[in-house]
C-alpha cells in the first residue's frame, strides 16, 4: 500500500524549489507525462476531442 505523504513549505524557499526539480527529474518520462496529463485535466476538464471552429472572414 502506498503512503500518502504531504509537506507544506515556503514558496519562496530555494532549497524546496531544488528538491522539486531534483524530485522531478528523477522519475521516468512516462510518469511525468502523465501527471502533467492529469493535472490539465483538473485544470480544464475532460475534453474529448478538439473544438472545431471555422471562420469565413469576406475579402473586399
Amino acid at each position: 500500500m502506498i503512503q500518502k505523504v504531504v509537506r507544506k513549505s515556503n514558496l519562496n524557499n530555494k532549497q524546496s524549489v531544488k528538491d522539486d526539480l531534483s524530485y522531478w527529474l528523477s522519475r521516468p518520462a512516462e510518469e511525468r507525462v502523465a501527471t502533467v496529463d492529469y493535472l490539465r485535466r483538473q485544470y480544464y476538464g475532460s475534453t474529448e476531442g478538439l473544438q472545431r471552429i471555422a471562420r469565413v472572414i469576406q475579402r473586399a
